[in-house]
């Protein structure tokens, strides 16, 4: 069973972590050169439905239109985790 990519935002999930800028190119990029699985030394492929849809809000809320419902402004980028 593959597992799945999360974002933490507060960065207190347990684990390993891998920082990717809130950017489209760059997590295509990172899923082109399977750096999930190796940054956070995960067997197979991973699922990163989650840090896709965190990245359209991130670009969305850049560009001017409101931000999901709990989502908070915070500097630096997201950290990626497995859970």
């Amino acid at each position: 069973m593959a597992g799945r990519v999360v974002v933490d935002g507060r960065r207190r999930l347990p684990g390993r972590g891998a920082w990717l800028h809130p950017d489209p190119d760059c997590l295509a990029k990172a899923e082109r050169r399977r750096a999930f699985p190796r940054a956070l030394r995960a067997p197979g492929a991973l699922d990163v439905q989650e840090v896709r849809e965190h990245v359209e809000r991130t670009r969305h809320h850049e560009a001017g239109t409101s931000p999901a419902p709990g989502e908070t402004k915070e500097a630096g980028r997201p950290v990626m985790s497995q859970p």
